[in-house]
């Protein structure tokens, strides 16, 4: 156990690294919701949860920029791609999610979620000195019922789903299978290079935790504050506290191949 202390290069809390001196460890966090270069072009939006143009061919150099020399790299990302958003490639629109603009396709949120995953392992493939490992962490799904998040919907289940009382499906299965397929690829092109990519699959045991998020109570219990029940992000503790243990467990094994070997 030990204190790290702040090392961050900059003062933006959405990019900090912590060091723990005694075990020479560095750990730190870079914020891009996206995966890709994006931007804010509307703060309100169509569904006021602003519209948001996303480059799909270029990589996040807030985050490319940072990582080559880190042992591992995390990657994930799946909920901001519901909001709307205006798709470019080479420059110019090509399509977009739920943007209601006219003489636009809507090319819907999947095709987003697969292009940004495809140039973010791109842009990592593509890095001159890295050498770690890449983890892949998978989708995890929302609980809401009884309505989506701005019309009633809200998680107020005390008990883990039974097996038998949840399926991936829909949205969720859709977005799981194109990050499995989107792995694939970039995990066979990065062994070409000699690079290590591995899946974190929290996706089936995250579908059984209804009874993990806020709802409405993701706020001090002084505050008074009316907000939209929370069913996408996680209580802490909680089970995305297994995450963790998936991680360690895949090091661990590593650790053994390695020794083995």
């Amino acid at each position: 156990v030990e204190w790290p202390i702040d090392v961050s290069y900059t003062s933006d809390e959405y990019f900090k690294r912590w060091k723990y001196p005694s075990y020479n460890f560095t750990m730190a966090t870079f914020w891009t919701p996206h995966l890709v270069r994006s931007k804010v072009a509307d703060s309100n939006g169509p569904s006021n949860t602003g519209l948001f143009n996303l480059y799909l061919d270029e990589h996040d150099e807030k985050w490319t920029t940072q990582v080559q020399d880190f042992d591992y790299i995390i990657l994930d990302g799946g909920h901001w791609f519901y909001r709307p958003m205006v798709f470019y490639e080479r420059k110019k629109i090509v399509g977009c999610h739920f943007c209601l603009m006219e003489n636009v396709p809507d090319l819907t949120m999947f095709y987003g979620y697969r292009k940004a995953f495809r140039t973010a392992f791109r842009a990592i493939n593509s890095l001159e000195d890295f050498k770690g490992t890449v983890f892949l962490r998978t989708f995890a799904p929302s609980h809401f019922e009884n309505g989506i998040w701005n019309q009633g919907g809200n998680c107020v289940r005390t008990k883990p789903f039974r097996s038998s009382e949840a399926q991936l499906e829909g949205t969720n299965l859709e977005l799981y299978m194109i990050q499995l397929e989107e792995f694939k690829k970039a995990e066979k092109e990065g062994r070409k290079k000699g690079l290590k990519l591995k899946l974190i699959d929290t996706t089936q045991a995250m579908l059984m935790r209804p009874d993990g998020h806020p709802s409405r109570y993701g706020h001090w219990a002084h505050e008074n504050v009316t907000l939209y029940n929370d069913c996408v992000h996680w209580c802490l503790p909680g089970p995305i506290d297994t995450w963790s243990d998936f991680l360690l467990q895949i090091l661990k094994m590593e650790g053994m191949r390695s020794a083995i070997s």
